[in-house]
């Protein structure tokens, strides 16, 4: 039944993992000194940026934001606008969570907050192009049963598995390896990173294998 969306759906990860790899071989092409580790701060800034602006250019040719009403120009700059809020603000959101989980307050603000920025392109990014600045869908997408569609049901997957991935990253941090991806925040956003692109294989796969089973309430 929805076939032409689960392909979609894989080759609009597809890009977006690519993206990921791009972002991680280029640098290192092309800066010196680059690493994932040496140089953690401007990978999380170089893959944060690839994923952003490759999602927002793939999900807006895909259409599958909602269609907005209104067609003025005032209308969709005030819709732009709202979303570069909600995107800052979830920025904050999950630096906050990060600092009460454990992170330091002052020192290493800067990692903290790169942290927060990536997982936001992660996660908030993606709600943003699924369903718009409009918070009352986020609510409706994670409540229990709230899918919609089978863009909703990815949303899920990914979020959930990016969320999963930076909470499991945190584990081997106290641990006296020392190891380079020990430092703050290096496990945390592999472990991110890591859970994404789990999350990008695995929604068209589970939606493809429970396609039968899925059944959608008509918007």
């Amino acid at each position: 039944m929805w076939d032409h969306e689960i392909r979609a759906m894989a080759s609009t990860h597809a890009i977006i993992a690519a993206s990921v790899f791009m972002a991680t071989v280029i640098p290192a092409a092309l800066v010196p000194g680059f690493s994932v580790y040496g140089t953690h701060l401007l990978w999380i800034y170089s893959t944060s940026g690839a994923v952003t602006a490759v999602s927002v250019a793939v999900f807006w040719l895909l259409g599958v934001t909602p269609p907005t009403k209104k067609h003025t120009l005032g209308y969709k700059l005030s819709r732009l606008l709202r979303s570069c809020l909600y995107f800052f603000l979830s920025c904050l959101f999950f630096h906050t969570v990060v600092v009460l989980y454990g992170a330091p307050l002052i020192e290493s603000a800067l990692e903290t907050f790169s942290l927060a920025v990536l997982l936001t392109s992660l996660t908030t990014l993606r709600c943003l192009c699924v369903l718009g600045p409009n918070v009352q869908a986020w609510i409706r997408v994670f409540s229990r049963h709230g899918a919609m569609s089978v863009w909703d049901t990815c949303l899920q997957i990914t979020v959930a598995c990016t969320v999963v991935g930076a909470w499991v990253g945190a584990f081997p941090i106290p641990l006296d390896w020392d190891r380079p991806w020990q430092v703050w925040p290096v496990s945390c956003s592999l472990g991110a990173m890591i859970g994404f692109l789990t999350g990008l294989v695995a929604a068209p796969v589970w939606i493809h294998y429970h396609r039968k089973q899925l059944t959608y309430k008509c918007k």
